[in-house]
Formats: structure tokens, C-alpha cells, sequence
């Protein structure tokens, strides 16, 4: 039977556990970019059971950055291309062989 593949909320439950960090303190070191709060512990319990996805870049990257994560392994799993990058893809022969580079590194390593 094949391995069922990683989600972004599965990821962040392995790496929380992993640093031995339960989900009340972990949301509250992740904080919202519009006012600074951190997240709710309910909405890290949404994302880790796959219910939701992190709304923002700035949250992908507190996530990386507080459990030890490679932020773009977290996009990748969000599902999300980082705005900047978005933002300076504006070559579309260049977007395509990056895309086509990309896909055939992970389907034959």
C-alpha cells in the first residue's frame, strides 16, 4: 500500500511534536500578520487536521522559522507559491522550464 503523502498540517503536527511543544503554546508564537495577535489555538487545530491553510505567506514563514522547517517544503505543502517569487515570475518561457525542472527533480529523485 503507498504511503499516504504529507500535508502542510501533517508536517507542522511531526515538527511540533518532534520539539516537544504542545498546540496552546505553538499558537502562541505564531502571530497574525494584520494586528500581531497570535493565532487561535482552535485555528492551529484546523490547520493541523487539514480543515484549513495558512492564510498568508507570513504565517508559512513564522511556521518554518519557529519549528525548525525549510519554508519552502511548508509552501509546497500549503499549496502556494511565495508572493515574492509570484511577484518576479514574469517570464512565461521562464515559469514554464522552472515548473517542468521542478516537476521532473521530485517525480525521478
Amino acid at each position: 500500500m503507498a504511503e499516504k503523502p504529507v500535508t502542510f498540517g501533517r508536517a507542522i503536527v511531526l515538527a511540533r511534536k518532534s520539539k516537544k511543544i504542545n498546540q496552546k503554546d505553538l499558537a502562541a508564537m505564531i502571530h497574525k500578520d494584520d494586528d500581531g495577535g497570535p493565532i487561535s489555538p482552535q485555528y492551529l487545530n484546523d490547520i493541523e487536521h487539514d480543515r484549513r491553510n495558512p492564510t498568508s505567506d507570513h504565517l508559512i514563514r513564522q511556521f518554518a522559522s519557529v519549528l525548525g522547517e525549510d519554508e519552502g517544503y511548508l509552501f509546497v505543502l500549503a499549496g502556494k507559491i511565495p508572493d515574492d517569487l509570484r511577484e518576479q515570475a514574469t517570464n512565461r518561457e521562464q515559469i514554464m522550464e522552472s515548473f517542468a525542472n521542478f516537476r521532473r527533480n521530485l517525480t525521478n529523485g
